[in-house]
């Protein structure tokens, strides 16, 4: 017996159904806002910086937004030794996202470290304010007064420490001969200069920095100018064109008591990942940073800074592909 055929005005009530559930799939799909996409889950690991300094602070805040705004995406934290250290974890696979300076990035690069090439950025977050701290009664005005004394200069992979030797070249001063360098994080510092072992230290981060803060309640201390020193810190080379002249306010520490603002040096933070990243979840972990700006700003005053205006400025990392469509959705 011959097979039955569908009689043709059912076949076209079939077909035109499928097509309308189609039809009706992909306009629902379109009117969908941004956020209503599947959003990341898995597990990502990010490198932060020494605990009490503010990469430990702002990624403990960050990690926070994360949770509310992908909540199917487990965030761990990594304490690391700074900004070099971080890119060197990232590089290796240890971590997927980190945070490091401008200049520490363009060093990487140029020394041609391992992944260098494969490093991207997500956005530009807020300014470190180089921090040259001595006691309130310290003879210590500028840095060539350091010649002869103990000083905290961070660790050996630490961004401090980068811009701690330039610094001291720049003031004529070499960095084993003419101070003694203590090579320790801002998790030490603090309490070595507290206990008489040291005589000043250098450190680089957003102000305040909590660490200075909480010292500086303890014990009369004073920050010293550096802004003497831009001129001779730029003559070294490319790798300075990231370091600017800045101002520290002068109720950055309002425990210092201080009575006029303080010349310095900044330099940009930067988010960063590896070109492999997911666009997707570099997407919408970019949006989560801007977004959480006036949260995280309360605890940490510096990620006020964090601006969609200046966040698409990473010089001198290219954008990551998820991170440039974020900024392409929002732009009005």
């Amino acid at each position: 017996m011959a097979p039955r055929l569908p009689l043709p005005g059912r076949r076209r009530a079939v077909h035109t159904g499928v097509v309308a559930a189609a039809v009706l799939a992909l306009l629902m799909w379109w009117l969908l806002p941004p956020d209503a996409d599947p959003r990341p889950s898995g597990r990502i690991s990010v490198a932060t910086g020494v605990p009490t300094g503010v990469y430990a602070k702002y990624g403990d805040l960050l990690k926070e937004d994360l949770a509310h705004d992908l909540p199917a995406l487990d965030v761990r934290l990594r304490s690391s030794e700074g900004s070099l250290d971080n890119l060197r974890r990232l590089t290796s696979g240890q971590a997927d996202f980190t945070l490091a300076t401008a200049d520490a990035v363009a060093t990487y690069r140029d020394e041609r470290r391992p992944g260098a090439g494969r490093l991207r950025a997500c956005a530009r977050l807020y300014d470190d304010y180089m921090q040259l701290v001595v006691r309130k009664d310290s003879p210590v005005r500028s840095t060539r007064d350091l010649k002869g004394l103990r000083v905290g200069v961070g660790t050996d992979a630490s961004g401090v420490q980068l811009i701690t030797r330039r610094l001291l070249k720049a003031a004529g001063l070499r960095f084993t001969e003419d101070i003694t360098p203590v090579r320790v994080g801002i998790d030490r510092m603090p309490g070595l200069l507290e206990k008489g072992e040291l005589d000043a230290f250098f450190w680089s981060g957003g102000l305040p920095t909590n660490a200075v803060e909480t010292l500086g309640g303890r014990l009369p201390i004073r920050l010293v100018q550096l802004g003497d020193l831009i001129g001779a810190l730029h003559a070294q080379g490319r790798q300075t064109r990231f370091y600017r002249a800045a101002v520290m306010p002068q109720d950055a520490y309002p425990e210092l008591d201080a009575t006029q603002g303080v010349k310095t040096i900044a330099v940009a933070n930067l988010l960063i990942t590896t070109e492999e990243e997911d666009p997707g979840l570099t997407e919408s972990i970019t949006r989560s940073v801007i977004r959480s700006r006036d949260r995280i700003g309360t605890r940490v005053h510096a990620a006020q800074k964090v601006d969609l205006r200046t966040a698409i400025y990473t010089n001198p990392l290219p954008l990551h592909e998820g991170a440039r469509r974020y900024y392409v959705s929002v732009k009005p």
